[in-house]
């Protein structure tokens, strides 16, 4: 990887880390996602936005022009930190994505709970939202939703629970090699809308992918992330005419 692009990816990182440790915006309450755009002028789209998310997925339209996602994901260690509002991996630079003919850097996972997108109103238990980043500074977000099975537990959410930081503002080193693939579906079949960043500044011009088939996770599993944080996602945005795309 040219060194231009590895710098660009951590700009980009220490970019997504300044926006998730800023202390003056919750998921509740008085600082909650009803007023994050009255809370600072850099964050008027959140409120003023027409590309804002997450949105509902009830009503698609099936392109059959859409070419499958490729991803090139390598195994390496990451950083997981307890950012006070939810669970972040970061991940070295390497593992990559490309869609629509661009290519784009993994940068890290986020865990919501429940999930971000609601399914025709059902939400999932939760959430994983793997953030691309391109050489441009345009993101792609690829969204796989979790939901409890009584079956084996995910081998990759198995490796990075085990040293789950529970304190907030904390982190822990995986030192495990582990790659983000073992949180894609086997169907790679997925939902796509042009959006927006799904916390304050609220960011648009973010390329959404939601996978369309969900992924099982252990009981076990949910609640360590559940004794945590009951709830730590944003309410779904108006669509604003925007139309969702469906894969074949």
């Amino acid at each position: 990887m040219r060194l231009t692009a590895i710098a660009a990816l951590l700009l980009a990182s220490a970019a997504l880390s300044a926006a998730q440790s800023g202390a003056n915006w919750t998921y509740q309450g008085k600082t909650g996602p009803m007023v994050w755009g009255k809370l600072d002028p850099s964050y008027q789209a959140c409120s003023k936005g027409h590309e804002q998310s997450p949105l509902e997925i009830r009503s698609t339209h099936l392109d059959k022009s859409l070419a499958p996602l490729e991803f090139h994901y390598i195994a390496g260690p990451v950083t997981l930190v307890n950012t006070g509002r939810g669970i972040v991996a970061r991940v070295d630079p390497g593992s990559t994505m490309v869609a629509g003919g661009v290519r784009y850097q993994l940068v890290e996972l986020q865990f919501h709970h429940p999930s971000e997108h609601p399914i025709k109103g059902k939400l999932a238990d939760m959430e994983v939202d793997l953030v691309h980043r391109s050489d441009d500074g345009k993101l792609a977000i690829v969204a796989v939703r979790l939901n409890q099975d009584q079956g084996f537990p995910n081998a990759l959410l198995s490796t990075l629970w085990a040293q789950l930081p529970t304190r907030p503002n904390s982190s822990a080193k995986v030192t495990e090699m582990v790659s983000a693939g073992g949180l894609l579906p086997a169907d790679r079949g997925y939902w796509t809308y042009l959006g927006s960043e799904l916390e304050p500044p609220c960011t648009e011009g973010v390329r959404w992918f939601v996978f369309q088939q969900d992924l099982s996770i252990s009981r076990e599993q949910f609640r360590a992330f559940n004794s945590l944080y009951k709830m730590n996602t944003r309410p779904v945005q108006d669509a604003h005419g925007r139309r969702i795309e469906a894969s074949e």
